[in-house]
């Protein structure tokens, strides 16, 4: 975990985020986050990474393809409708929310741990790092670019549910309670050790229902977060890798059993 510096709490903090232009639920986190920053915080960039829940180096048709396979043909329609209205209502994009409150954008075409990508960020002056749905593991260069770390929010009760699409997997396996953690990053998946963490209760929720609170609860632990390193106090919290668990991107087998336990995704 980096050190506390007190220089920096007589001036003014500046945040660099690191996301994704995700057109259905990132723009309004962000728009929340941003409307209620602590005082003393100034965001100093907004690095996007181009958006896609497969591999990128993938063709559009294809992604669409395994999106079918895995998730049927009623979800891939969803997915879809949803998509189109966000390229015609584009208020809540990313990119939209970021230029709405002044926040130049470093556009990430390449590898975002490579050279060039870490001098551009480095030019942002961030003292802090904060990562939103990334998706790419950072390497220590990129993590020590800014002298107070990088967090990063996981919508999880960390170390339970590391990986992909949690909100998906805590459904599947009926669990009572999930929620949100903030920790700071390092080399690891879902690693770092914890700085908040938020409980959230799990009712009759849809898929697409319980990812917009917990992204909504996971925008207000990563303001409590800010508020922490600000004051310079914090007790983290264990992120036990022999207590945690790990999901990757669901089977269609997975996707079934889901279904047939009365799980919805809309």
């Amino acid at each position: 975990m980096p050190p506390y510096r007190n220089d920096l709490w007589a001036r003014t903090m500046r945040i660099v985020f690191i996301t994704q232009d995700d057109p259905f639920y990132l723009g309004e986190s962000f728009e929340s986050l941003l409307s209620n920053l602590p005082a003393g915080v100034t965001p100093a960039a907004g690095c996007i990474l181009n958006f896609t829940p497969y591999n990128k180096n993938e063709s559009l048709l294809k992604k669409i393809g395994r999106t079918c396979k895995v998730f049927g043909v009623v979800f891939l329609a969803q997915y879809l409708l949803r998509y189109a209205k966000s390229i015609v209502c584009a208020r809540y994009r990313v990119r939209r929310v970021f230029a709405r409150h002044g926040i130049p954008v470093i556009e990430v075409s390449g590898n975002i741990n490579s050279p060039d990508f870490i001098r551009q960020l480095k030019e942002a002056r961030p003292d802090l790092i904060v990562s939103v749905a990334a998706n790419v593991i950072f390497r220590k260069e990129l993590i020590a670019a800014a002298p107070l770390g990088c967090l990063n929010v996981h919508t999880a009760l960390l170390p339970k549910y590391r990986g992909l699409m949690p909100t998906f997997w805590v459904l599947k396996n009926n669990e009572k309670l999930t929620g949100v953690s903030v920790f700071f990053v390092d080399e690891k998946i879902d690693n770092g050790p914890i700085l908040v963490q938020k409980k959230v209760e799990i009712r009759n929720q849809t898929w697409d229902e319980l990812i917009r609170e917990t992204k909504r609860v996971g925008m207000q632990a990563v303001a409590e977060a800010i508020v922490k390193i600000q004051a310079g106090h914090w007790a983290p919290m264990a992120n036990d890798s022999a207590e945690g668990t790990y999901y990757s991107m669901p089977t269609r087998q997975d996707v079934l059993e889901f279904l047939a336990r009365g799980k919805r995704f809309f």
